[in-house]
């Protein structure tokens, strides 16, 4: 198979904002679900649980996006610019964490918890959409993957919830 500019191009383009990108939604999605809904669950204020998938996601995008930068120079990988690469993952870590935290600044929990599960759901499914179109991957594997480690992940949460909580 032959590389022509087009391929290289679509390559970069990949390594430099896509991989970088689908490694931040990944992250900012899966890592902040266990303390939001563990939060949701212990007191049982969605405020409690936004401010903690607020500072869950903000610390985690600053972890990634520095994480992303430092990891390699993109010079023997092809990556690209670090900064750039770092930028892309941090910001697209808060915003992975931010959409189903965004739910819990309603009053009322049980509408803020029904609200925060379909947004995972629509994240996790977009996640896979992603994985599926620019990194090749199958689709069915892609989601069965996505929505396994996120169920995990979301499980683990409600379940540290209700256990904290007495229940």
């Amino acid at each position: 198979m032959t590389t022509t500019p087009e391929t290289r191009h679509d390559q970069s383009f990949i390594l430099q904002k896509i991989q970088p990108a689908l490694l931040g939604l990944m992250d900012g999605s899966v890592s902040t679900l266990a303390p939001i809904f563990a939060t949701a669950g212990l007191t049982g204020k969605p405020l409690d649980a936004f401010y903690v998938g607020l500072a869950a996601s903000v610390g985690a995008g600053i972890s990634m996006g520095l994480a992303e930068a430092l990891s390699d120079d993109g010079v023997v990988s092809g990556r690209g610019k670090p900064l750039s690469r770092g930028v892309i993952t941090g910001l697209t870590t808060i915003l992975g964490g931010m959409l189903h935290t965004l739910p819990f600044l309603l009053h009322d929990l049980k509408t803020a918890l029904m609200l925060a599960y379909v947004v995972v759901v629509f994240e996790l499914i977009v996640i896979a959409f992603i994985k599926y179109r620019y990194m090749r991957s199958p689709l069915a594997q892609t989601i069965l993957q996505v929505v396994i480690g996120g169920g995990v992940v979301f499980g683990v949460g409600v379940w540290l919830g209700k256990l904290g909580a007495g229940g």
